[in-house]
């Protein structure tokens, strides 16, 4: 299937683009069955199963069913709007979505979180149902979050990766050799590649304002970081810190104090930033997913702020070279915490930063592919355990440390010529089957590790 960038970077809302956003879509797809229909439903209900039931509270996906069941969306979410619509539906029991009317939905009583085995498909299962007058079902559909804000039904599961229907592009690469092997061949480099896909979708006007959007949309979320304190919600009591890191690094950076390594603090509180705003359910784009949504961004405000002759008008090919990685890991591995723990969440992510980074940074695409393998090599085992099932700890500054990574491997790729022993695809690959060995427990259930841990000593 064909991977958009729009696919990979979405604007969407936090804690979390599985747990969150992607319930929020599998709702709105719903309410367009039940629309579909030939005959009317009464009322809604939802189940939530596997980890979107254990770690469902804390990262508020019971929320996201109610409000995607009443018609809202993520890349359009306006907060205030939200509480008000959350309180009265709370209190009259009752969702209008448009073209359906008014159906019964008691979220107290409607939203069922099963805690037993999880559904055959994925780890992240829900069930929307439709119901009768007398409240027996009489439509149900199966969805599956998959990471990044990606839904499926079981049937779409069922069937696998459905042909694409859309143009044919014209550099069709599944794996990181394919790749490098056309991008040989046409001289390309990898964002030119990435961009004539793209451009077989839509025009260079709309591709190029959109890819200027989202990087807008990830530079606002930074500067709101850097501009709040306070307490995140979720009874954990933890502060924001990257406001009060980045009033330091300003004051030091006045009285001549910075000692080198100070580039890192840079890094890491950019990237807490974007992963605060997350946490508190602010605007974020999924990079590749809302768990790891600081580390691309960091990345390019370390690359725009602190690397001389970085510019804006390369802010696309930044993008689109990243969005080719993260594609290939999605494609051929997994981008969901809660089905490979965080080497698929911030492993992809460093991953994709670093290869853009290298790209315009100059580099081959020999140099590119290797910098996205060191990054993702050493986020192997990664396992995923919040505190309490919420994207804080350790999840913030999981961000900071991956961008630092991203970077780092991004400067060691440069260093050498391209030719390197570990291929990307290795890396994918043994990614993906050291999530299909790793516990239940540390695939994003916060039923082991940190999550356990933490609050027990």
């Amino acid at each position: 299937m064909f991977l958009s960038v729009f696919d990979m970077f979405k604007v969407g809302i936090g804690p979390s683009s599985s747990h969150t956003i992607g319930p929020m879509v599998a709702a709105a797809r719903f309410l367009d069955h039940l629309r579909a229909l030939p005959f009317a439903v009464a009322g809604v209900r939802a189940s939530l199963h596997g980890s979107l039931a254990f770690t469902g509270v804390g990262h508020a996906t019971d929320r996201a069913v109610i409000l995607g069941l009443a018609g809202m969306r993520a890349d359009d979410y306006d907060a205030t709007l939200a509480q008000a619509e959350l309180d009265r539906i709370r209190q009259d029991r009752n969702v209008q979505p448009a073209g359906l009317g008014l159906l019964r939905f008691d979220p107290a009583s409607d939203i069922l979180f099963d805690y037993g085995p999880a559904l055959p498909g994925h780890a992240n299962g829900l069930i929307l149902s439709g119901v009768d007058a007398q409240g027996d079902v009489i439509t149900q559909v199966i969805y599956y979050s998959v990471g990044g804000g990606f839904v499926v039904t079981a049937d779409e599961l069922a069937a696998g990766t459905a042909a694409d229907t859309g143009p044919v592009v014209p550099y069709p690469f599944r794996t990181a050799a394919e790749m490098l092997q056309m991008a040989r061949t046409s001289g390309k480099s990898i964002a030119a590649m990435k961009r004539a896909n793209e451009l077989t979708r839509m025009s260079a006007a709309d591709l190029d304002g959109g890819l200027m959007r989202i990087w807008e949309v990830m530079n606002a979320c930074i500067d709101r970081g850097l501009a709040t304190d306070g307490i995140l919600p979720g009874g954990l009591k933890v502060r924001r810190r990257a406001k009060g890191i980045n009033t330091a690094l300003m004051a030091e950076r006045g009285l001549n104090l910075t000692a080198p390594h100070t580039i890192n603090d840079y890094m890491s509180t950019y990237a807490m930033a974007v992963n605060e705003e997350n946490a508190a359910g602010g605007q974020v784009v999924t990079a590749p997913t809302n768990g790891a949504a600081g580390v691309v961004p960091a990345t390019m405000r370390y690359w725009l702020d602190h690397v001389p002759g970085a510019t804006t008008a390369r802010v696309p090919e930044f993008l689109l070279t990243a969005a080719a990685v993260g594609g290939l890991i999605k494609a051929n591995a997994s981008i969901s915490g809660a089905e490979c723990g965080c080497q698929a969440e911030v492993g992809s992510a460093a991953a994709m930063a670093a290869a853009a980074l290298a790209a315009v940074l100059g580099g081959t695409p020999e140099q590119v592919e290797n910098a996205a393998e060191i990054a993702l090599e050493h986020h192997l085992g990664m396992t995923c355990d919040p505190v309490k099932g919420l994207v804080q700890v350790p999840c913030i500054e999981r961000n900071g440390l991956g961008a630092i990574k991203a970077v780092s491997a991004a400067s060691l790729a440069l260093r050498g010529d391209g030719q390197h022993l570990v291929a990307l695809d290795v890396a994918i690959e043994t990614m993906r089957q050291t999530g299909a060995d790793m516990s239940e427990k540390y695939k994003e259930t916060a039923l082991g590790g940190l999550a356990v841990n933490v609050p027990n000593c």
